[in-house]
């Protein structure tokens, strides 16, 4: 079953063993997905201190760095943006970030409304805020 397995040229490399996403009949399933950038450490809108720890981050950018990824994935899959079908959202620090993100996904999501669900969560195996973990059609 490996030639279900799909890694997209453009966005981040998985911090795990798991490619980007996963091909069931005309289902694609995403791995969470967060703001990184390909080839890089570097996370867009976070500033960190000299141990890893955050010092700010912006919440606006990391959005859009997401969904960019996702939208990479999906494309790369031979999907596209206009074919998720549910999206399960999760955010580090919901009374804070809730309001920036759901403006951005708003924006993002005008035509295409998927279903979609948000967690808070204590933490994410990076120093991120925000990931999303999808599922479109092909």
């Amino acid at each position: 079953m490996a030639e279900d397995r799909i890694n997209s040229s453009k966005a981040p490399e998985p911090v795990g063993a798991y490619p980007h996403a996963r091909k069931v009949g005309n289902l694609l399933f995403l791995s969470g997905v967060g703001p990184r950038e390909r080839g890089s450490k570097k996370i867009p809108g976070v500033e960190l201190d000299d141990k890893g720890n955050i010092i700010s981050y912006d919440i606006e950018t990391q959005c859009k760095s997401v969904f960019q990824n996702i939208k990479w994935i999906l494309e790369d899959s031979g999907s596209s943006w206009d074919n998720i079908v549910d999206v399960q959202v999760f955010l580090t620090n919901m009374k804070d970030d809730f309001a920036i993100y759901n403006k951005v996904y708003a924006e993002w999501f005008k035509d295409n409304q998927p279903c979609r669900t948000t967690i808070e969560i204590n933490c994410l195996p990076t120093p991120i805020a925000i990931e999303l973990k999808v599922i479109a059609t092909i």
